[in-house]
């Protein structure tokens, strides 16, 4: 990894880095070849999921009066939580005449429908048949198996996090006019990093793909800007465990062991003619220096910076999957 120490700070993260101009740096277009990457994604959108889609983030479905409402792959969904805090997750059409059960009330547990005020305590009632639901103290899946056609898996593929208590977590949320493949052939194309976020990384050089191994994975060398000439340099590598989901893990440098989870949600029902797909982003950091303790203890006040951060990100990343879709919807995409 590139990059000379801050001498004032023998243990600090931090390096100096020369950054040539953005217009010299080395081109990459040779070495992200089409081919290459059309390969991770076949294998990555072949491997099951068992009907498994991320939802949001455990913290958006809290005890309160108001439920949770999704669209997953064309379906209304409607997520709450019981008394003892117990996930529940079905329809979101109320079964006796459709009323949108996302706008209704949960009252001790049990979502009262708005208009007619039918009660649904999670179990089969009236018509109304629940979903099976996951809460891994992150995110919330839910296993919809009409839209998923896959065999169900009793649980979705959770990726290997930090302990929970040692680390921060964050989650971002976005949309966009495009299917998952193509969110997740974004994060398969790491040598976009430093032409397309200039602002955010430095002198990206891509170790290792996955011709060089057996763990189909992307290793990447590149420094996170800081501020000037200030980087924290970092190896990364990036694997697909499943056909929406892209994980990135520290694996050296600051923070190891540290990982950002993107999972790409169909909103549309497959075959759409404008697909629509949400982009759902755990960013789950740890670090085994002591002051980490304090970014712990601050967590509240760091989630929104770490959520404004991914979101300067996606806001590029989904202009890339968008034009990628629309290409793609032509017949004109070159890859």
């Amino acid at each position: 990894m590139n990059g000379r120490r801050v001498t004032t700070a023998r243990t600090s993260p931090l390096r100096l880095r020369r950054t040539p101009r953005w217009e010299r740096q080395a081109p990459t277009w040779r070495e992200a070849r089409p081919a290459l990457i059309a390969g991770a994604l076949e294998r990555a959108t072949a491997r099951p999921s068992g009907n498994w889609y991320v939802v949001g983030a455990s913290r958006a479905i809290g005890a309160r009066e108001r439920p949770y409402g999704r669209t997953v792959a064309g379906t209304e969904v409607v997520l709450w939580r019981s008394e003892d805090g117990a996930l529940r997750a079905g329809p979101g059409e109320c079964p006796h005449l459709g009323a949108p059960l996302r706008d209704s009330r949960v009252v001790c547990g049990t979502l009262l429908c708005h208009w007619h005020g039918l009660a649904l305590e999670g179990r089969p009632f009236a018509g109304w048949e629940p979903y099976p639901v996951h809460d891994d103290g992150v995110l919330v899946w839910v296993r919809l198996d009409a839209a998923g056609g896959e065999s169900p898996l009793d649980r979705p593929a959770v990726p290997v996090r930090p302990v929970p208590g040692e680390a921060v977590e964050a989650v971002f949320t976005a949309a966009g006019d495009c299917e998952p493949e193509d969110v997740v052939a974004n994060r398969l194309d790491p040598w976009h990093g430093s032409w397309f976020h200039p602002y955010a990384f430095v002198g990206l050089e891509v170790a290792a793909t996955p011709e060089d191994g057996e763990d189909d994975a992307f290793a990447v060398d590149v420094s996170f800007k800081v501020a000037g000439r200030l980087v924290v340099p970092v190896r990364a590598v990036f694997t697909a465990p499943g056909p929406r989901t892209v994980v990135m893990r520290i694996t050296d440098g600051e923070g190891t062991g540290s990982v950002v989870e993107t999972h790409a949600t169909p909103l549309t029902a497959p075959g759409a003619p404008r697909p629509r797909t949400a982009v759902v982003e755990a960013v789950v950091a740890a670090s085994g220096r002591p002051g980490f303790a304090l970014a712990r203890a601050v967590a509240p006040a760091l989630r929104p910076l770490m959520r404004r951060t991914a979101g300067r990100l996606w806001r590029d990343d989904l202009a890339y999957a968008e034009r990628r879709w629309s290409l793609r919807s032509t017949g004109r995409f070159p890859g």
